[in-house]
């Protein structure tokens, strides 16, 4: 049966109108689809990981379903490099519907340390970059972009070994003290332990030692090694290797000379 080419025209239009009125009332429908964005925070994990939180909120009065909402993180240090990238997806958010979505991304400290062990002791920022993306109506692609940065404290900020200290134990051995100390600008606890080796000028390790190491956020440490040497193993200069051993990260050897 043939169709009738003026019926054909009929139909053309009307979904043509559809379309040219659902593309409005979809895109009108964008003022009207509230966002909020909470604090973003860096907290530690029980797992040990850093985890970076950004809390959104969403509440959809349009005329229509949003689709297909996804927001990436991406994690850069002050040169542009990417340390981490991560995504939260939401299916569907209806219209008239309330939603609050955690977005979180989580990161290895010692991935962090890969790109610049600075991160250690001097205090930054973190770049970063979210982009949003979603479809109106379940069909119209839309998507925004920006960009922030949040402080970085270093765990181990002014971290200083001062000269070693010397005073008799025994007939053949002396007591040195190596006083240690730094300040904790980071969000959360530095709690380990420091583990000292001493080299004399003849590259001889001599003895070693190490300490607990338990420094809360935001505060000073001082303490200091007690390490056991033979008298005639003491030469006026020469190095510790330092090891910092934490549940959250481990550096070392670092080599700091002496004398």
């Amino acid at each position: 049966m043939n169709i009738p080419i003026r019926m054909i025209g009929i139909a053309t239009t009307i979904f043509w109108v559809f379309l040219i009125i659902f593309s409005i009332t979809a895109a009108y429908s964008v003022k009207d689809l509230q966002f909020g964005f909470g604090e973003p925070q860096m907290i530690m994990t029980p797992q040990n990981e850093l985890l970076f939180t950004l809390p959104i909120n969403i509440y959809n009065r349009g005329y229509y379903n949003i689709g297909r909402f996804n927001v990436t993180t991406e994690i850069s240090d002050a040169n542009g490099n990417q340390i981490i990238r991560g995504s939260s997806f939401t299916p569907v958010i209806r219209k008239d519907e309330k939603v609050t979505i955690l977005h979180n991304v989580t990161l290895d400290f010692n991935d962090l340390l890969q790109f610049s062990q600075t991160y250690l002791f001097t205090d930054s920022e973190l770049n970063i970059a979210e982009t949003i993306g979603l479809s109106l109506a379940e069909v119209i692609p839309v998507q925004a972009s920006g960009n922030f940065s949040i402080p970085w404290g270093a765990p181990l900020y002014n971290f200083r070994m001062d000269e070693p200290q010397y005073a008799a134990h025994n007939f053949t051995h002396l007591r040195v003290s190596v006083p240690i100390s730094f300040e904790n600008h980071a969000f959360f606890d530095v709690v380990g332990t420091i583990q000292v080796s001493m080299y004399n000028s003849s590259n001889q390790r001599v003895c070693s030692g190490q300490t607990s190491l338990n420094a809360p956020q935001h505060s000073p440490y001082s303490s200091y090694v007690e390490l056991y040497i033979m008298m005639t193993s003491v030469t006026p200069s020469g190095r510790f290797e330092v090891n910092i051993q934490t549940p959250l990260f481990s550096y070392g050897p670092w080599v700091i000379p002496y004398g």
